[in-house]
């Protein structure tokens, strides 16, 4: 069996692997086009210039919210880590448009498993970015994201960490 969210200790302590939300160009999230998002005012992560339409959990974890436009989705982990996957930059004025959501509220998911499609070129025609972020919204002061691959990546990699440190 094939354990995606993996709590393994490591120099830091405590650690909660992610995967990627789609395939794609991965980037820090420093370098999205949103300064929302690039300021980590909601928080630290990475982001995915897709160039498919299928989108998947980047964790295992529950589902906590489907925004009703459809551009947004929370994840939980079981660790209490929350996880916001936003699906393109400024799509909330898309009102749903060209995003079909295959979750729910309350559903348990794995890392991999197809929580969404975007039309990217629906979207593009629309003059909307399709960069996906992914945000971790609750990180306390001693937890951090830890970026790790961007090259190469296909599902099943790794590509970053929340490492959580032990203090005292």
């Amino acid at each position: 069996m094939d354990e995606k969210e993996v709590v393994a200790t490591d120099s830091k302590g405590l650690a909660t692997a992610i995967f990627p939300v789609a395939k794609g160009d991965v980037l820090p999230i420093t370098e999205v086009n949103d300064e929302v998002f690039a300021q980590k005012m909601m928080g630290d992560g990475y982001a995915v210039n897709p160039s498919s339409n299928t989108v998947v959990s980047p964790v295992d974890g529950t589902i906590q919210n489907v925004f009703p436009t459809k551009h947004a989705i929370g994840i939980e982990t079981a660790s209490g880590i929350e996880v916001l996957i936003h699906l393109g930059i400024d799509t909330v004025e898309l009102e749903g448009e060209g995003f079909e959501i295959f979750v729910e509220e309350g559903q348990e998911v794995i890392a991999g498993d197809k929580i969404a499609e975007m039309d990217l070129a629906s979207i593009k025609k629309a003059e909307k970015d399709t960069t996906i972020m992914v945000v971790f919204t609750n990180l306390t002061e001693n937890q951090d994201f830890e970026f790790i691959q961007t090259n190469d990546i296909s599902e099943d990699t790794e590509i970053g960490r929340v490492n959580k440190r032990n203090i005292g």
